[in-house]
């Protein structure tokens, strides 16, 4: 008997297989599509980097792209790990996740992340949370907010804690038409208004530079204040009383040229900026040029520019009918 009929066939043949890798599992390739189990409670995801833990419950509870994933509609890849992999961004996944479990999830405040999460849900079909998305992105640009909020004035001591708490100069705006105790002259309601129509105007051009605010409580009809670090400026009353035929009226006046000019006075009173040249010159409040005269130039320009300094008024009299109401400064 040879010695090869002697030895069990094939004991010690050496193998002609390849051996293969640790950490691969047989059959299809690690990164080849991969069916699910289907008695697979838990899943794990890897969305672009993120690590989620999730069910099959949860992932095919909706009618979704991940119900089609993960109920054999569509092929998915897994890695050796078992990491099933979605080549998605998973910045937003945990909300989308979040959702399949709950039904409804806080969503960001940020309008930007908003509109990433929308993006999300579209890819996902996840009809419930793209409708709650839309629905937010339409409540914030139905809701923005306005272009400058012009407190009101409901008392004296919140009017002193407005001026306290503002760096800015503040141009308030008196009117109470209730005011009056003797009929108006025809133009005074038409004047009145232009007041107020002059006041929101201000408001929307210098509103990131003055603080607006309107009295509506005042003992005056119509009347503009104005203050700079903490104090106030100016004064420009708008009413006066004149005669008529045997009777006196309120009479509202529009004095808009000198209201305009005091809203750029207090422009000055700006932290932390400077007197601006360009706007003194503009106000009256810079003379030009040079040589043997700037000295006096100069005394000029600050016995100017401190005028406004004073607290001034406009104040009415009663005069004798037929003669001039005279405005005193």
């Amino acid at each position: 008997m040879s010695a090869e009929a002697s030895s069990p066939a094939g004991a010690d043949a050496p193998s002609l297989e390849a051996p293969k890798p640790a950490g691969l599992a047989p059959g299809p390739a690690a990164y080849g599509p991969k069916p699910l189990s289907p008695n697979s409670k838990y899943v794990k995801l890897n969305v672009g980097g993120s690590l989620h833990y999730t069910t099959l419950r949860t992932l095919t509870g909706q009618d979704t792209v991940l119900k089609a994933m993960f109920s054999g509609r569509a092929e998915v890849l897994t890695d050796a790990g078992g990491w099933v992999l979605i080549d998605r961004s998973g910045r937003h996944f945990g909300t989308i996740l979040n959702y399949l479990r709950d039904g409804s999830v806080p969503l960001p405040e940020s309008t930007r992340e908003l509109g990433e999460l929308l993006g999300e849900a579209r890819y996902y079909l996840v009809q419930g949370l793209i409708e709650d998305c839309q629905l937010a992105l339409q409540q914030k640009r139905e809701n923005l907010s306005p272009l400058c909020l012009i407190p009101t004035v409901t008392s004296p001591r919140e009017e002193q804690q407005l001026l306290a708490s503002t760096s800015k100069p503040v141009v308030k705006l008196l009117h109470n038409r209730s005011n009056n105790k003797y009929s108006y002259t025809s133009t005074s309601d038409d004047n009145l208004l232009k007041n107020i129509e002059l006041f929101d105007k201000l408001a929307l051009r210098f509103h990131g530079r003055l603080l607006f605010l309107k009295d509506v409580l005042g003992d005056e009809i119509c009347c503009w204040s104005f203050y700079g670090q903490g104090r106030k400026i100016a004064e420009v009353c708008c009413t006066s009383i004149v005669y008529a035929t045997e009777k006196k009226q309120t009479k509202v006046e529009f004095p808009e040229a000198r209201i305009f000019e005091e809203t750029l006075n207090i422009l000055i009173y700006e932290t932390p900026r400077g007197p601006d040249p360009a706007l003194l010159e503009a106000t009256g409040g810079a003379a030009g040029g040079g040589g043997t005269g700037r000295g006096e130039d100069e005394d000029n320009r600050e016995h100017r520019v401190r005028r406004i300094h004073v607290r001034r008024h406009i104040t009415h009299d009663e005069r004798p009918h037929g003669q001039q109401i005279v405005f005193k400064d």
